[in-house]
C-alpha cells in the first residue's frame, strides 16, 4: 500500500454497469478507437440512459487520452499541511473528435477534482509527478449562455454530497479492511500455563 490510500477505479468502489475492469490490450485500444471513429454526431450527442438517468455525449465505458503543453502551476502554502494551487494549460486531443460531434466552440465546464498526486525528486530543480483520481461535473455553461446549468449555491451542495459520498466509501473501505486483519493476542503466564497443563 505504501501508506497511500488510492481511490478505487469505478465511481466510489461501486461496480458499475459498462465500466471495464480488466486491463485493456492494445487490440482492445484498437477496436475502442474504430468504434469512436465510426461515431457520429447523431450517435454521439443522442439521448443515452445509466441508472435510470438520461445523458448525451460519449459512451459510459469509453474514454480521453489528452496531451497538455507546458502549463504554469502556481502554490501557495496556506498551512503546514495544505497548499493553494492554479494550474493553467491547453490540453490537446490525441486523436480526433468525430465528425459533427460534441458541443459548440465556447462550452464551458466546472469539474470537481479528488486526486492523488505523487511527487518523486530528481534534481534540485526537476520533480517527476503522477497524478491518479476521480472527476465530477458540477455545471455547465453553453456558449450562448451567460449562466451556468447550476447556481453557486448548488454547486456547492454537489460538492459537500460527492465529498460526504467519497468520505463514507473510505470509513466502508477501511471496516472491510480491519476485519480481515487478525488480531495480535499476547498469551499471559496463566494461559501458557493453563495450555501446558492440557498438554
Amino acid at each position: 500500500m505504501g501508506g497511500h490510500w488510492r481511490p478505487p477505479i469505478t465511481l466510489l468502489g461501486k461496480e458499475r454497469p459498462g465500466m471495464p475492469t480488466r486491463s485493456v490490450t492494445k487490440p482492445a485500444r484498437k477496436a475502442e478507437g474504430a468504434a469512436l471513429a465510426r461515431d457520429s454526431g447523431d450517435t454521439y450527442d443522442k439521448f443515452k440512459e445509466f441508472e435510470g438517468r438520461r445523458y448525451t455525449g460519449m459512451k459510459i465505458g469509453r474514454g480521453h487520452k489528452w496531451y497538455y503543453d507546458q502549463g504554469i502551476w502556481n502554490e501557495k502554502k496556506i498551512t503546514p499541511d495544505e497548499w493553494e494551487i492554479n494550474y493553467t494549460v491547453t490540453k490537446r486531443r490525441a486523436g480526433k473528435a468525430p465528425e459533427g460531434s460534441g458541443v459548440p466552440v465556447g462550452t464551458q465546464y466546472h469539474w470537481y477534482i479528488i486526486a492523488h498526486q505523487i511527487v518523486s525528486k530528481l534534481n534540485a530543480n526537476d520533480y517527476s509527478t503522477s497524478m491518479t483520481g476521480l472527476k465530477f461535473k458540477l455545471a455547465h455553461k453553453r456558449a450562448d449562455k451567460e449562466m451556468w446549468s447550476a447556481s453557486t449555491k448548488a454547486q456547492r451542495k454537489r460538492a459537500v454530497q460527492i465529498l460526504q459520498q467519497l468520505a463514507a466509501d473510505l470509513e466502508q473501505q477501511m471496516q472491510e479492511e480491519e476485519k480481515k486483519v487478525t488480531p495480535f493476542r499476547v498469551e499471559t503466564r496463566k494461559s501458557v500455563r493453563k495450555r501446558e497443563r492440557v498438554a
